[in-house]
């Protein structure tokens, strides 16, 4: 028992560090040592329980069976936790009975075996669960005294449930969008200072040759240079709307106009915006036969489709392709196909396309937020619009656009 001593402070440097209430016995169920933590729970000073016999800290009416279950622990020696299945209760020095939870440590040290109990109150706990169970054992008296006396409300309870439950959906939801929204704004953030800096390190530089060029033959000079800013500020514009674009939509507050206009006035603006971005060789085939249709739809989402898909185009094609652009009606039904010859789409990756923020692998490199064909889908849709496609790598994709309007010839 010298291991236990108060000399020998191992036992006492590892014990006192420890929460729990640790006691120590030998195979007679004499304590041999307890920590500052046990002393306490039970009520006794400092090496006042030492030489005392287990029972001390045990009622009187479990004395009898805790003789047979300590003997079966000893005979079985197996760390486990003590009345697995039972309440265990211990008793303070000054007789109060208290609730408490212990688990069971067999060891042996110089040829003698020891018993060591780690000891939580756990009267805090039990009043808890009793709280717990009282709420519960009221409530279900409620339940069935009101089951009794009012069965016909139990209608209107599962209706009540089911509005909560639809409440809750609607809550969910709406957290949902929140989620997705902080989202939007982290992924804003990411693309300020990727997506930004290339594009503006163009215009800053631009800008400053433009300025060195002032003579009247370099006229020439500056003009491209001045094309360059407009073009970089276009692209900025592009994200900028993008963002835009999905906050509305997230937020549900986007609005539609609908208007009469000529179909050939926004391919004519989306077409001329775009050949500003043609690679050295590249061309647009003008679509035939609308200059007389006059259509009814939202004139600024049909622009924000085309835009995005002929400059999706134009940036994954390469130069000397063509871009080619065809329009078709047919019961009332407006379709528009952008083909193109540049590197299309990777097979394993075409069911991907629409997600937010995908980009293809091939496309890695280039300037882009993988948001714009899912802003695009989105908005053809609340509009009972589609948009599919068709795409084989390094041969070229084909992107079909369908849109219930009204039409009429001019």
């Amino acid at each position: 028992m010298k291991v236990f001593e108060k000399e020998n402070n191992i036992f006492k440097l590892l014990s006192e560090a420890i929460s729990e209430g640790i006691i120590v016995v030998n195979e007679d169920q004499v304590i041999v040592a307890t920590n500052g933590s046990a002393n306490t729970i039970f009520g006794y000073e400092e090496d006042e329980l030492k030489g005392k016999h287990l029972n001390i800290l045990i009622p009187q009416k479990y004395h009898h069976n805790h003789k047979s279950h300590f003997e079966g622990f000893v005979n079985h020696s197996e760390k486990r936790n003590m009345g697995k299945g039972r309440d265990l209760f211990g008793v303070r020095k000054d007789g109060t009975v208290f609730p408490v939870e212990a688990g069971l440590n067999p060891f042996a040290i110089y040829g003698n075996s020891y018993v060591m109990a780690l000891v939580i109150d756990i009267t805090f706990r039990k009043e808890q669960e009793k709280q717990i169970q009282d709420l519960n054992a009221k409530l279900e008296q409620k339940i069935e005294d009101r089951t009794k006396k009012l069965h016909h409300t139990i209608q209107e309870l599962k209706e009540e449930v089911s509005l909560r439950m639809e409440a809750e959906a609607k809550t969910n939801e709406s957290l949902k969008k929140e989620r997705d929204l902080n989202e939007l704004k982290t992924k804003f953030l990411s693309l300020v200072s990727h997506e930004f800096k290339t594009p503006l390190s163009g215009i800053l530089t631009s800008a400053t040759l433009a300025g060195k060029y002032n003579q009247t033959e370099q006229q020439e000079k500056r003009e491209k240079h001045l094309n360059t800013i407009k073009n970089k500020v276009k692209y900025l514009d592009n994200i900028l709307n993008d963002f835009l674009s999905i906050e509305r939509l997230e937020t549900g507050k986007v609005t539609y106009k609908f208007s009469q206009f000529p179909l050939s006035k926004v391919i004519n603006e989306v077409v001329y915006d775009a050949n500003m971005l043609l690679k050295d060789g590249q061309r647009i085939n003008y679509p035939k036969d609308i200059d007389d249709y006059v259509i009814e739809f939202d004139e600024k989402i049909l622009e924000l489709v085309l835009s995005n898909l002929i400059n999706n185009a134009i940036k994954y094609s390469g130069e000397h392709t063509t871009i080619d652009l065809q329009v078709s009606y047919k019961d009332s039904i407006l379709t528009v196909k952008i083909i193109d010859q540049g590197r299309g789409i990777p097979e394993k990756e075409q069911n991907f396309i629409f997600k937010r923020y995908f980009r293809a692998e091939n496309a890695l490199l280039d300037q882009g937020t993988g948001i714009g064909l899912n802003i695009v889908k989105s908005h053809l849709e609340n509009l009972g619009g589609s948009i599919t496609f068709t795409s084989k790598e390094n041969k070229g994709s084909t992107f079909i656009v369908t849109v219930p309007i009204n039409t009429c010839k001019s």
